[in-house]
Order: structure tokens, then sequence, then C-alpha cells
């Protein structure tokens, strides 16, 4: 008896023939997907994505609306950890992300969260590495062959330039920009510019920070947050009630209070 295939893909997806389609996918309208691509089973693809040749794709993965994968990207493999044991975990992709040639994104493990996130409107640049449970935010730009160890948090609008590396349960802090060739070894806080082996802090990112909109008064704000961290030959907990008080004036200095509550591994020194 003749197996049915069960297939949902819109009646305005674009397939190649020579895309292979395993049984169970769903595909939104006006997807577009090339030749000698294969999307396996448990993979759902909303709406407006752009998926270029020789991609592949495996599940259980979800992928937004509008996102651009280019040539040799792999999305949702099962992942390097030595514990994975074929486990049904999972990969989650936002809108609107531009992912480059030959990136790899791999699933998440049960010992963590069982996911791996990549969120909205990110650059991932050609052969970055996204590996298991790691959470990557909005707006950021992941470089070229950088690689985002197992549980790496990259928050929003940060930045992890060409050939760096970030230890397994680092954060990367929001606007925060971590130099090209750079080893990353334990959290880099919010808003601040890191560089080198083993990276560490060169000031604020501010030409990001200028960016994104923050204006001088909040820029001298986060320099004094900065300061305190960094020159005042404080403790950490000595500078916390600092970072505080001033945050009840400026919010967006609670982000840097956040990193040293949060942190696991310490912040870069």
């Amino acid at each position: 008896m003749c197996k049915t295939r069960v297939l949902m893909i819109h009646e305005t997806a674009q397939i190649h023939p020579s895309a292979v389609i395993e049984d169970g996918v769903k595909i939104g309208a006006n997807v577009t997907v090339g030749p000698f691509t294969y999307i396996g089973k448990d993979v759902e693809i909303g709406d407006g994505n752009e998926i270029m040749s020789h991609v592949v794709i495996k599940g259980p993965t979800k992928i937004g609306n509008d996102n651009r994968i280019f040539p040799y990207a792999i999305v949702g493999e099962e992942c390097q950890d030595k514990k994975y044991n074929g486990e049904p975990t999972r990969l989650e992709i936002g809108d609107r992300n531009v992912i480059r040639e030959s990136v790899q994104i791999h699933r998440g493990t049960i010992q963590d969260k069982g996911v791996t996130i990549v969120g909205n409107d990110n650059l991932l640049c050609v052969n970055a590495h996204i590996a298991h449970d790691v959470v990557v935010g909005n707006h950021t730009h992941i470089g070229n062959n950088s690689i985002l160890g197992g549980h790496v948090t990259v928050a929003d609008h940060a930045g992890v330039m060409a050939l760096s590396a970030i230890h397994p349960f680092c954060t990367v802090g929001a606007y925060s920009y971590v130099g090209g060739c750079s080893a990353v070894v334990q959290d880099v806080p919010p808003y601040v510019l890191a560089q080198g082996n083993h990276a560490t802090p060169y000031g604020l990112n501010l030409v990001g920070l200028q960016r994104n909109g923050f204006e001088k008064k909040e820029l001298h704000a986060l320099r004094r947050a900065y300061k305190e961290i960094y020159r005042s030959g404080k403790t950490m907990e000595e500078v916390k009630p600092v970072l505080a008080e001033m945050a009840q004036e400026w919010p967006s200095v609670g982000l840097f209070l956040d990193a040293l509550n949060n942190t696991e591994r310490g912040i870069i020194r």
C-alpha cells in the first residue's frame, strides 16, 4: 500500500523540483525554496522566507517570517554535545533574520532549556556557529567565523565580530561590542567595548550607543556607571548600591546592575 505524503505547503510557495521536503513539513505563504535544499520532518516555516540552494533544515525547528537563509547553511541539526542522545530538542528562529552562507545553528539539549533561540532582525555572517542552548536576542551582528559556545546569551543590539569565540555559559550584554579575534571567557557587561585574548574592557561602545539613539546625558550616566565598575577601586558589592541609586534616574544603568547580579562566570576585567 502506497504511503500518502502529508505536506502542508501554501499554494503561493515556490519549491524547486530538486528540493527534498519530508513528511509533516509546514511551509507558509510566498516562501521560496532553492535547488537541492533539504527540509526534514517537524519543521515549520512561516511566510515570506527565502531559502536558497543547498540549505539543510532539520527539526524540530520553527522559523518565523521574512528570513533569508543563504546556501550551505545548516539549521536545526543535532548538537555537538556528547551528552546529547537523540532527544527531541528544538530550535526557534524569529523574523527578518539574515543567515549567511555555511552558518550552523544547532538545537538545544535537555540538560539546559531544550531549545536554541534566535530572535528577530539578526545578521549571522558567513560560517558563524550558534551552538546548543544559545539565546541570540534581537538586532545583533554575529561576525564571520565567530563561535557562540553552548549556553551562551547574546543580548539585543550586541555585536560579536569576526573570528571571535564566546566561552560556554557566558553572556554578551545588550549594546556591547566584541572586537574581532577575541576570546571571551567571562561575561561582557552591557554597553561595553571588549577586545583581546582574553577579552578585556576598553570603555563604552559609544559608536553603537549613538547609532541606537542614546543621547549625551544618558551617555554621561553610563560613563559614570562604567567608571564605578572599572576604575573606582571598589568591590562589586560596593558598586551595586551606587548603580542602584543611579538607575533610579537612568533606567539604562539598571542593565549594568543586572549584569553584576546575574553573572555566573564573573565579568571581564
